[in-house]
């Protein structure tokens, strides 16, 4: 949506986090004496001390909050909506005459640079952060008419910054990598110039209703590309090589190789294909690639205490990005921090690779920890039955000990009582983490402050 498409409307902000209020500074900014409506679900005392300020200072703002906040969107033309609102909320509450348009959306419609978009359900941040170390430092001495006599890079999305503070001063040179989740892509009506697509696996379905509509909503990175645009895919996934298929763009399919020299899960191939899209040599994106570090909560070494080897992955979220953890860091895993918050994925695969797995310890957190369980307590008793001679086919591994735990503090305090010295500690959840922390960074950090808290800690 143009913003001088914007002017005349009666305009709603739905949800009042950070690109909420990102999204109120900007049309404010554009629109000082318009009556801007923000609503939001949370009570006005819950939100942040900057978010009470930033309302309480603005005399032209009508708020609507607590238990009642949508029942007013019909009287607005346009609703900016928040990423984590679900559409199906609001079918109620919502007239055909109406707009429901996002950040992303009022981005895309009037950003003058060129947008690198980053999807998938997982290894989009560490991708995004590699083709921004990789353009950043590609690009840097490029000879160009933008400011600063370079083109300049930004990382905005889901990992960076929120988008619209950027587009006052944009200009045709600027590139934008952004990372995409499916809140911000399912309502999508433009896709990036590039888009880059890197796996599908079930996901956010308690927002979503199914994985058709996760899926869908995935799909938009690439369903508005033209002939003129580019998409990097995945070739190995059947699910974004059926979506690929039906995209106009041109397309550029990689084969994942995950750089594990540095036990990054994601593959360095699309920040390599991206880098040849901007005339970048090979030799100068391995030079760059070498300067990168690894990111918080991706299967972070947090250090060695005691002789054991400490890795938070809190932001394995699914059941995949445990199973790829596993996989690189292999047999030296004994102990694995594993469950949180039901969003209705299942665990089978889960639970056969960590039976393959020399795992022995399994401390499982609260809802899905348990489903694990049961999932594994399953595949023994049908191990069972299938091996002649009643033993289990694992041979002579030692199946693992469960423990029921309901904080982070009672969780590493097992992990020290029972993990080898020369082995390690791994937590990588495979599910979200909001029964128990505000987000997978919260989980991640009281990870590190409960190791660090035993003392005499060593990185």
């Amino acid at each position: 949506m143009l913003i001088a498409e914007l002017k005349d409307k009666q305009i709603l902000i739905l949800g009042f986090g950070r690109e909420g209020q990102d999204s109120f500074l900007f049309l404010r900014e554009k629109f000082p004496e318009k009556s801007i409506g923000v609503a939001d679900q949370k009570e006005f005392e819950e939100l942040s001390s900057e978010a009470k300020l930033l309302l309480n200072k603005d005399r032209k703002v009508v708020l609507y909050f607590g238990d009642s906040y949508l029942k007013q969107l019909n009287k607005y033309d346009v609703i900016v909506k928040s990423p984590g609102i679900a559409p199906h909320v609001l079918k109620l509450y919502l007239k055909k005459h109406q707009t429901l348009t996002s950040q992303t959306n009022i981005f895309f419609a009037n950003c003058p640079g060129t947008i690198v978009g980053i999807t998938g359900t997982k290894g989009k941040s560490t991708t995004a952060s590699l083709i921004y170390h990789v353009l950043k430092g590609g690009l840097a001495r490029r000879s160009s008419e933008s400011e600063g006599g370079g083109v300049r890079v930004h990382l905005v999305g889901n990992i960076g910054e929120p988008v619209l503070k950027f587009l006052d001063h944009a200009i045709k040179d600027d590139v934008f990598v952004y990372e995409l989740s499916s809140f911000q892509l399912e309502n999508a009506t433009r896709s990036p110039h590039i888009a880059v697509f890197l796996n599908l696996y079930s996901e956010h379905l308690d927002h979503h209703g199914s994985f058709e509509a996760y899926a869908k909503a995935k799909a938009n990175i690439t369903k508005f590309q033209t002939a003129e645009d580019y998409l990097i895919y995945n070739e190995e996934d059947p699910e974004v090589s059926r979506i690929a298929a039906s995209s106009k763009a041109q397309k550029l399919g990689f084969k994942p190789a995950p750089f594990k020299e540095q036990v990054f899960v994601a593959s360095t191939r699309p920040a390599y294909l991206v880098a040849e899209l901007f005339a970048i040599p090979k030799e100068k994106v391995e030079k760059v690639l070498k300067t990168f570090k690894p990111l918080p909560h991706r299967l972070e070494l947090v250090g060695t205490r005691k002789g054991i080897a400490f890795y938070n992955d809190s932001l394995a979220t699914i059941p995949e990005a445990t199973i790829a953890a596993l996989d690189i860091l292999g047999d030296k895993v004994a102990t694995l921090l594993v469950g949180g918050y039901d969003r209705g994925v299942k665990f089978p695969k889960l639970a056969a690779r960590i039976l393959q797995s020399s795992v022995r310890n399994l401390i499982l957190f609260p809802t899905t920890g348990e489903l694990v369980g049961k999932e594994i307590e399953a595949l023994r008793k049908k191990e069972a039955r299938l091996a002649e001679d009643g033993e289990s086919r694992r041979g002579n591994r030692q199946l693992p000990k469960y423990f029921h735990v309901q904080t982070m503090a009672e969780a590493v305090e097992l992990s020290f009582q029972h993990t080898p010295r020369g082995h390690i500690c791994l937590l990588s959840p495979a599910a979200s983490s909001f029964n128990l922390f505000r987000d997978y960074k919260h989980r991640g950090d009281e990870f590190k402050n409960c190791i660090r808290y035993t003392g005499n800690f060593t990185t």
